[in-house]
């Protein structure tokens, strides 16, 4: 059966992504645009249950991986862990990446908002594409979080310029107990950061490979400070 209180899932034309567009709460014009990305394994409604806490002011969209791994399961890219950490398929990293670039622009068309009222987030394999699109292509949003996640480092290629970089924002929240993506990934994540002369914030909390209350209600807080929603 289909759940009516869901919005509808939408192909987008552009990117060829699935997503769906939450009801805003507020009754004026969104002033900003923010995309939900789910780990592997998930998919776009993994992280439904961050609406309630969100600023009103945000336009919510979830998004849906391309690639499908079971029944409403889909993941960014295929990864496997072994020894010597997490081993992905580039291939498939490299063809999402530019996928979510696409819907970006196809979704702020849309909506009438540009790159400066737009930000990117997303738990762990979500949270990796966020910070690959960011630094790829830093004209293309203002921010992006990165829960739980780490930063590809298959991406450094295509780093962006660091005039373009420097405008960005960035929010870190990483478990200390995480036996996926122990907490080193997020500190290699925040000293890449800070080479690249990014702002950002990193986050620790007593927790696993997960999106804790905690980490839910401070990505809350630094999405409704950030400059994105500025008029």
């Amino acid at each position: 059966m289909t759940d009516t209180s869901l919005p509808p899932a939408i192909v987008d034309a552009a990117s060829g992504l699935t997503y769906r567009a939450l009801p805003r709460r507020g009754t004026q014009p969104a002033s900003a645009l923010l995309l939900l990305l789910h780990g592997v394994g998930g998919n776009e409604l993994q992280l439904h249950g961050l609406a309630p806490l969100l600023d009103e002011r945000l336009q919510i969209v979830l998004l849906r991986a391309p690639l499908l791994f079971g029944p409403q399961q889909y993941g960014w890219f295929q990864v496997s862990f072994g020894t010597n950490g997490p081993s992905i398929n580039a291939q498939q990293a490299e063809a999402s990446r530019r996928q979510l670039i696409a819907l970006c622009h196809s979704l702020q068309a849309q909506y009438g908002l540009d790159a400066a009222h737009t930000v990117l987030a997303g738990f762990s394999q979500g949270g990796i594409m966020s910070a690959g699109v960011a630094l790829t292509a830093p004209g293309s949003v203002a921010g992006f979080g990165l829960l739980s996640g780490r930063i590809l480092p298959e991406i450094a290629a295509n780093i962006g310029d660091k005039s373009e970089l420097v405008e960005l924002s960035a929010f870190i929240s990483h478990g200390e107990y995480d036996d996926k993506l122990p907490i080193s990934w997020a500190e290699r994540a925040a000293a890449w950061l800070g080479e690249l002369g990014v702002p950002h914030q990193l986050r620790r909390y007593p927790a696993g490979h997960q999106l804790s209350a905690d980490m839910a209600q401070d990505f809350a807080a630094w999405l409704a400070a950030g400059s994105w929603l500025a008029d």
